[in-house]
C-alpha cells in the first residue's frame, strides 16, 4: 500500500471510528489514575449506603420509609445510586471537558487531524457513558449486598441513574465557553449539585417540602432520575404515565445537552 493509499485509509478509519477513538483515548487515560477510581467506586456507595440507609435508618422507627412495606433503605439506595452517576457525570463535563481543551488540549489536537468536532463531542460522551455505567454498576452491586433491593426489575435502576447523569449534559456546553477556570465549577457544584440532593427528595420525599419549593424537584433532572430507580427497585409507587414523563423529560434534557456541547465545542475548536 502506498503512503497516500494509507493516508486515504486512515482517513476513511478515522470517519468511520472516530467517536470510538476518542472513547478508547479517554478510556487508556483512566489507567493513570485506576487506583482511585476503584476506590471511590467501592468507598462511596459503602459509606453512603451504610450512613444513610443503616444510620440514618435507626432514627426512623422501625425504618419505615414514606411507602408502605418498603424499608427506608430500599427507599434512599436508588436515589443514592442517581446521585453518584450524576456527581460523576458533573466531573467530567466540567473538568474534564475543560483539560481536553485547555490545560491538556488533546481535543485541540484531534481537531487538527480528521477527527470533527461532533465525532470528539460523542466520543466524551461515550465515554462518560461508560465511566457511569461502572460506578452505578458497582453501586448497585454494593446495594445487593446491603439487602436494598429484592426485585428483578433493580437493574434496571442502573439505567435511571444513568439517565439522570446524560441529563445534566448542558454542562458540558457550558464548559467549552469557559476560557479560565477561576472556581466556576466549584460554585457551580455548591450552589446547584449540592442544593438539589436537599430539594429533589433524595433523602425525604418531595411532598415534605413546602409546596412553593416542590417546584424545584420538578424540574431536577435527580427527582427523576430517583423516582424512576425506585420504581425499578421495589416496584410500582405511581402511575405508569408519570414513570414514562421521568423517561422522557430525562432524555429531551440529556439530547439537548449534546447538541449544545457539539455545537459549542464546535465553535471552540474552530474559531
Amino acid at each position: 500500500m502506498t503512503d497516500t493509499a494509507a493516508i486515504l485509509e486512515s482517513s476513511r478509519q478515522s470517519r468511520r471510528w472516530g467517536a470510538w477513538y476518542v472513547t478508547e483515548h479517554r478510556i487508556r487515560g483512566m489507567r493513570a489514575y485506576r487506583g482511585t477510581l476503584i476506590a471511590t467506586a467501592i468507598g462511596t456507595p459503602v459509606l453512603y449506603l451504610f450512613a444513610f440507609g443503616v444510620g440514618l435508618a435507626t432514627l426512623i422507627t422501625d425504618n419505615v420509609s414514606p411507602v408502605p412495606g418498603v424499608s427506608y433503605l430500599e427507599f434512599v439506595a436508588p436515589a443514592l445510586l442517581a446521585t453518584a452517576a450524576v456527581l460523576i457525570a458533573m466531573e467530567e463535563y466540567t473538568f474534564g471537558v475543560l483539560l481536553g481543551l485547555k490545560w491538556n488540549p488533546i481535543y485541540v489536537g484531534m481537531n487538527a487531524a480528521p477527527l470533527s468536532p461532533r465525532q470528539i463531542a460523542n466520543g466524551v460522551m461515550g465515554f462518560i457513558g461508560i465511566r457511569m455505567f461502572i460506578v452505578v454498576s458497582v453501586y448497585f452491586l454494593v446495594m445487593l449486598v446491603f439487602g436494598a433491593t429484592t426485585s428483578g426489575w433493580a437493574v434496571l435502576s442502573i439505567v435511571a441513574g444513568m439517565l439522570g447523569g446524560f441529563a445534566f449534559a448542558a454542562v458540558a456546553a457550558y464548559a467549552t465557553t469557559v476560557e479560565e477556570e477561576r472556581g466556576q465549577f466549584a460554585i457551580l457544584h455548591r450552589t446547584v449539585i449540592l442544593p438539589l440532593t436537599l430539594f429533589s427528595g433524595t433523602l425525604f420525599p418531595l411532598t415534605q417540602l413546602p409546596i412553593a419549593l416542590q417546584w424545584i424537584g420538578w424540574i431536577s433532572p435527580l427527582w427523576h432520575a430517583s423516582e424512576l430507580g425506585r420504581q425499578f427497585v421495589y416496584g410500582p409507587s405511581e402511575p405508569l404515565w408519570l414513570s414514562i414523563v421521568h423517561v422522557l423529560y430525562l432524555l429531551a434534557l440529556g439530547a439537548l445537552g449534546w447538541e449544545l456541547f457539539v455545537r459549542n465545542l464546535a465553535k471552540r475548536l474552530n474559531k
